[in-house]
């Protein structure tokens, strides 16, 4: 069989060797290889032909066909991604964020009694100091106008008020 198998690999090569050397002088003859040209030149104008009477009846050729097809699988491939992104975003809102989380609603439920928590004990901290602050509320409001208003205009209305309540005294 070892001989067998090199008789064959023998005839194999030789063969490939032969049909190597024969497409080599082909190619190198004048006459064949400007037939072949010519042949390659005649089918390129077929073709242009056939795509200029397939766009005149308005049909698609098969280059446009070959386009439109390479146009639906980059679309596909898209989309495909797009699907993936989807199924990601869905199964993370299906999940919880922690092991420890429950579920959505008790999320919520738990962040409302925090906010009531804090709503009671901050109108708890409003309603006992609310009468030791009225006096620094008063004061603190005209504070904030003097410190908002430019230096001239703040000038103007405190000589103004001030002259007022003066020329009242006397004539009380």
């Amino acid at each position: 069989m070892a001989n067998g198998e090199g008789l064959k690999g023998r005839v194999t090569r030789q063969s490939e060797e032969t049909i190597g050397k024969l497409a080599q002088e082909l190619l190198e003859n004048p006459v064949v290889s400007g037939a072949l040209s010519r042949a390659f030149e005649t089918r390129e104008r077929a073709m242009r032909a056939q795509e200029v009477a397939m766009g005149a009846l308005n049909l698609p050729s098969a280059s446009d066909l070959e386009r439109l097809t390479r146009r639906v699988r980059s679309v596909s491939q898209r989309l495909e991604g797009i699907e993936d992104g989807l199924d990601r975003l869905d199964d993370r809102l299906q999940r919880p964020t922690s092991p420890s989380a429950g579920s959505l609603e008790e999320r919520l439920t738990g962040i409302e009694r925090a906010l009531e928590r804090l709503e009671a004990g901050q109108a708890a901290a409003a309603a006992q100091p609310a009468a030791a602050v009225k006096p620094v509320a008063v004061a603190k409001p005209a504070r904030r106008r003097a410190a908002s208003k430019p230096a001239s205009k703040t000038a103007k209305p405190a000589s103004k008020t001030a002259a007022k309540p003066q020329a009242r005294k006397p004539s009380a």
